[in-house]
């Protein structure tokens, strides 16, 4: 060892680590006597890769406001972490390192969060022991990570309901409420690439952590060492309640309460084809389908739940890659809609026929803006909605999300309320809505039927349409406070029938929307910087725009600048939106740019808008090409002009 610590110390006066990186592992060596940590700290100093060590410790995973996400697996993976391998050939161990997804950090996240937990449950004196639902993915280790979660929780006396296989986010969404837990873990790291995982948490509303939760839960972990986790006496320790068919079946039949007109989805000859992407997704959306009445097949090969997602580069819907080999079988079979969903199965991509029959992805804008528009007309065309209750309507959607939604929502007389990025702030508004219904009303409005909380929401509330982000996310009813990609498979299903109903593809209804209410179009783009030299990189862009706004991008002028980090901004409902390092600037000649750091992946995002009025039948195709080159002359001044800003 102390040998080890003289190697270590002479490459950090060498500059080849971090003063950060070798504080790190000093005190990992000290405080740890496990041979899989020691040995693999000493496999890369031995070896020299000094760049692999800063990458594993230069930081300390911190527990943000979601929850952890990092790499489970290294860019190095070392022969103790190795070992005899495990399932589709992953390592026997995960990553060794402060920054890393592994044994302690879910310990010590999980003691921090049941310590939270048992305090809020002293403090409304509540009897019995809390609950907190787990869940997990097809990754690499999540299954692990879930037991382990599991164990820590019942050794500090709370109850753990354990999903028995992997099942997706939203559906722990919705047994967190069904369940009547007061926080929920999953094991997760959504669509990021194999070698990552993740751990997000839920409160008892179902929604993944906001404030004061958030801030309650990080004290805790941050105060929580290894010696804080010595089990309770065996009668004062909690239970693992497994979770299997009775959830999803609760589940499945507050989905079928989506679909607005099921006899035009059973009677419409709709062929589908669908891939979980080796995820989860296949376990809810292939009985709900049957149970719809479609047609459809799977894509057996990615029906196999695999944590290195091996016959795709990303398992990511956004990316038409994903999608290449479902885009196939449908080609092979003659289907109308091929629908993708990430490894948790909270995101969904899709493809389409145009009018000439060939498959073209629609993004995460024009997907949600289907879906948007039809579920307002269907309310109104049903009588849900209407010229006496439209108020109480709203569509929620992020800033970034287009702004054709909100077009949509002034047509039919709907609120619509932008939020930050990330479904959890759409799933706070959904938790305000329902603490408006006086109590005595609500009851147990986890389990009331959907007819009975529409109820209550139109009469003392707000009744939510629909909910969705750029990104592919999705959410037709407030049953699930989080994206959910089997709520989205059946709700554009329906769009697609009714589509197929009228004699058109989802492209031509697409179509004529833009030319109702005028045509936008979106792009996202980023900056991939991975590691500890590249987390510096983007702080360092952050910096820059917020201290020197551009004044012009390329042939556009600045119009105006909004901070998100500076300025108090205010939702149309007189909510405060909470500060974050994101800039909104408008342009002249109708575009806008959205620059944000990401909070789960190394990279800072971009989100160009364009819009134009005037579109009809005949201009549309030429208007269409106009505004795409438009925008990709906007992405290369952006790329120059962040260059620019890198290198000062």
């Amino acid at each position: 060892m102390d040998t080890l610590l003289q190697k270590i110390r002479s490459a950090a006066s060498n500059g080849h680590l971090l003063p950060c990186s070798l504080a790190n592992i000093e005190s990992t060596l000290e405080s740890t006597h496990a041979p899989v940590t020691v040995t693999a700290i000493a496999e890369l100093a031995d070896a020299g890769n000094w760049e692999e060590l800063n990458n594993r410790f230069f930081r300390t995973l911190a527990f943000g406001t979601g929850g952890l996400r990092s790499k489970t697996i290294g860019q190095v993976v070392t022969s103790v972490e190795q070992g005899c391998g495990g399932l589709h050939g992953r390592p026997e161990f995960p990553c060794v390192g402060t920054n890393a997804m592994n044994d302690t950090t879910i310990r010590l996240a999980t003691a921090g969060l049941v310590a939270y937990v048992l305090s809020c449950h002293k403090a409304a004196g509540r009897s019995g022991k809390p609950g907190i639902c787990i869940a997990h993915d097809t990754r690499h280790f999540s299954r692990d990570f879930a037991e382990l979660a599991a164990q820590v929780i019942v050794d500090l006396g709370c109850n753990a309901f354990l999903f028995e296989a992997a099942r997706s986010t939203p559906e722990l969404s919705f047994a967190v409420r069904f369940t009547g837990s007061m926080a929920g873990i999953n094991l997760t790291a959504s669509h990021n690439p194999p070698e990552y995982n993740g751990y997000k948490v839920y409160w008892e509303d179902g929604g993944q952590i906001v404030e004061p939760h958030a801030s309650g839960i990080i004290a805790e972990v941050n105060a929580i060492t290894e010696d804080d986790l010595p089990p309770l006496p065996v009668n004062e320790r909690g239970q693992i309640i497994p979770m299997g068919e009775d959830i999803d079946r609760a589940y499945l039949h507050r989905l079928a309460s989506l679909v607005l007109d099921p006899e035009t989805v059973r009677t419409q000859p709709l062929k589908l084809v669908y891939s979980s992407l080796h995820g989860v997704g296949g376990a809810i959306i292939r009985p709900l389908l049957e149970q719809m009445g479609v047609q459809f097949t799977v894509v057996e090969a990615q029906e196999v739940p695999d944590g290195r997602f091996p016959t795709v580069k990303s398992p990511n819907p956004e990316n038409p890659e994903a999608l290449a080999m479902a885009m196939r079988q449908a080609e092979a079979e003659g289907a109308d809609l091929v629908l993708a969903t990430d490894p948790d199965d909270d995101r969904m991509g899709a493809a389409v026929r145009d009018a000439h029959g060939t498959l073209q992805l629609l993004t995460g804008n024009q997907l949600g803006s289907l879906m948007a528009w039809y579920r307002a007309k269907k309310y109104f065309d049903l009588g849900i909605l209407n010229d006496s209750n439209r108020a109480r309507g709203v569509i929620i959607k992020t800033f970034v999300t287009t702004g054709l939604q909100d077009a949509i929502a002034r047509h039919f007389g709907l609120r619509c309320v932008d939020t930050l990025t990330g479904f959890k702030y759409i799933g706070a508004k959904l938790t305000k809505y329902e603490q408006a219904i006086p109590a005595d009303l609500r009851g147990n409005y986890a389990h009331l039927t959907e007819a009975q909380t529409r109820a209550l929401r139109l009469e003392h509330s707000s009744f939510f349409v629909f909910g969705g982000e750029e990104s592919y996310g999705y959410s037709g009813a407030d049953f699930v406070r989080d994206k959910d990609g089997n709520s989205a498979v059946a709700m554009i299903t329906e769009v697609a029938a009714y589509a197929k109903s009228l004699g058109q593809t989802l492209i031509e209804l697409l179509d004529t929307l833009y030319c109702q209410f005028g045509y936008f179009l979106e792009r996202g783009e980023s900056l991939v910087m991975d590691g500890a030299s590249g987390a510096a990189r983007i702080q360092k862009l952050v910096a820059s725009y917020a201290e020197d706004p551009p004044t012009r991008i390329g042939e556009q002028g600045v119009l105006s600048i909004q901070s998100f980090a500076n300025e108090q901004i205010v939702d149309v409902e007189g909510d405060v939106v909470p500060s974050e390092p994101m800039l909104i600037i408008q342009l002249d000649g109708g575009f806008r740019v959205a620059v944000r750091p990401s909070g789960t992946e190394p990279k800072i995002k971009y989100y160009l808008f364009a819009q134009r009025d005037g579109a009809t039948p005949q201009n549309l195709q030429a208007m269409k090409m106009s505004v795409s080159s438009a925008l990709d002359a906007l992405w290369q001044a952006i790329q120059a002009d962040a260059q620019m800003r890198a290198e000062r």
